[in-house]
């Protein structure tokens, strides 16, 4: 398969670890329909570890466990489907699981045409238990090749945490997302952790393979499989406004059936995600600035039609003010251009005099923009 802009959907993995069953995915799949997360482009219902039973049966082939799935994946996926929604599975390139379970080392051909006999349309796998004399290069590039013939259009979501340089080879494994770190649980450090961790990857993010900074925590809150400490809604929101500006997948982690309007709000703000879903997938680029460290972070990145995303991101518990010249951007004073600029979140308008932006933010908080090339007056 070839995605052309980032995966969007929903994982069981952050909220549910290994307390998943039918009747939650089918309260899922209703409550993406219903909510509006699908009709913003989360598509993706995506099952993680621990569904099967601990032993393939006598042809080899892994069992949905009978207490957690009693009608089978089939019926799953058919429900999943039914709600104009594409359904995800999980395996691992090692002889297990990370959570114990039968992986897919050696049995990758005859798991692919069974997810495929299934119907799934999304496969997260793993990197636990993986040989540790096989390169994980030629165990992805296996399940790749097994994938593309499955006669079945699945997604490959390679999760081989950014080890072993993922970066240099991944592309060659027919994957359409790839994960450049480890896992992320629910707290500011982990955020500000994974972010750091991008700056020198933004090269080998793009159309057909993109770089996945590891699934949303935005709205959990301390609760379920990841929850530690938790976040606030500002620190959320400052989250996915950065998953989505780096072109990361978005895939949420929460509980979507007990959101908060505050949640749902984030996660549905459409022009955000316009800029994770820009046609374009063009690579952004770390801004200078003026007066900057790491805890203030500034992104641009070129759009599909002339407008500049530029964001901003506040990591720290200070206030700080983000400050750039244009000329970073392309547009000194000898193009007699400026920038007629929008932030997103706030809907303040802002046309930038004497080349130079300057803008304020709240501790943990951000500003994106969506900007406009203008003649200056």
């Amino acid at each position: 398969m070839v995605k052309l802009t980032p995966p969007m959907g929903w994982n069981s993995w952050n909220t549910f670890g290994a307390d998943i069953n039918e009747a939650l995915i089918f309260e899922t799949a209703d409550k993406m329909a219903e909510s509006g997360l699908l009709a913003c482009g989360y598509d993706y219902l995506v099952i993680d570890d621990c569904w099967s039973l601990k032993e393939r049966d006598e042809q080899d082939r892994l069992v949905p466990d009978p207490v957690k799935f009693p009608h089978g994946m089939k019926a799953v996926a058919d429900y999943v489907h039914a709600k104009g929604l594409k359904f995800g599975m999980y395996s691992c390139a090692g002889n297990l699981t990370c959570a114990g379970y039968p992986g897919s080392f050696e049995h990758e051909f005859i798991d692919a045409a069974t997810f495929a006999e299934w119907g799934v349309d999304f496969l997260k796998y793993d990197y636990c238990y993986h040989s540790n004399i096989i390169p994980g290069e030629y165990l992805y590039r296996r399940m790749g090749l097994a994938l593309e013939n499955c006669g079945r259009d699945i997604l490959f979501s390679a999760c081989s945490w950014g080890i072993d340089e993922t970066h240099t080879w991944i592309k060659t494994s027919s994957a359409s997302m790839w994960r450049s770190t480890g896992d992320i649980v629910d707290t500011w450090e982990s955020v500000k952790s994974l972010a750091a961790q991008q700056k020198a990857l933004h090269p080998y993010n793009g159309v057909g393979c993109f770089n996945d900074m590891d699934m949303l925590i935005v709205g959990m809150h301390g609760k379920g499989n990841v929850g530690f400490q938790g976040c606030s809604d500002i620190q959320y929101r400052t989250h996915f406004s950065l998953w989505a500006f780096l072109s990361s997948p978005l895939m949420i982690g929460c509980d979507i059936r007990d959101m908060s309007p505050e949640t749902l709000s984030t996660l549905t703000n459409r022009d955000i995600i316009a800029i994770n879903q820009d046609p374009g997938c063009r690579q952004p680029y770390p801004l200078q600035g003026i007066w900057r460290d790491d805890n203030l972070i500034a992104y641009a990145k070129n759009l599909t039609g002339g407008d500049i995303a530029i964001g901003f991101f506040n990591l720290s518990a200070d206030k700080a003010t983000a400050r750039l010249n244009l000329d970073e951007l392309g547009l000194p004073h000898s193009t007699h251009k400026t920038l007629s600029m929008k932030e997103i979140w706030t809907q303040k308008d802002a046309l930038i005099r004497n080349a130079h932006v300057a803008w304020e933010l709240e501790p943990y908080d951000c500003a994106v923009f969506r900007a406009k090339v203008v003649d200056l007056a």
